[in-house]
């Protein structure tokens, strides 16, 4: 396995709808900027087999011990992890159809990382359809 840690600040996709072609809302804006920068740092995802952690960055209103209980543990809020799953392979991908096995999840963290593992063994898959034909 190998792993890639990228200092960029998760964004989710926004919802794009037809005004926005002209009305750049700042949500848009934000994503607009996340998609120079993954492109700037050449992150790449393989077709199969990586698993992304994004590490959001705890609110600065947070004490001190909350912090510290929270640090490395699941964030269960917006924004949603397959939208910001959506959101680094549009970034990365004019059509992403081909990318057909994956994992992401979200974590709490002190500042916003994109960590990527790569390498994950999908012969699982093909294993468990073996077994499941042959039975």
């Amino acid at each position: 396995m190998e792993y890639q840690v990228f200092e960029i600040t998760p964004v989710p996709k926004p919802r794009q709808t037809r005004s926005s072609r002209w009305k750049k809302t700042a949500g848009d804006e934000r994503y607009y900027a996340f998609k120079d920068e993954i492109r700037s740092a050449n992150v790449s995802v393989p077709e199969c087999g990586y698993h992304v952690l994004f590490v959001l960055k705890m609110p600065l209103s947070w004490s001190k011990k909350k912090k510290n209980a929270m640090r490395w543990m699941p964030h269960q809020q917006t924004p949603d992890k397959d939208n910001l799953e959506k959101a680094l392979l549009d970034a990365m991908f004019k059509q992403d159809c081909h990318v057909w096995d994956g994992r992401c999840s979200k974590l709490w963290g002190d500042k916003g990382l994109i960590v990527l593992i790569t390498g994950i063994n999908t012969g699982y898959i093909s294993d468990f359809l073996q077994k499941e034909i042959a039975d």
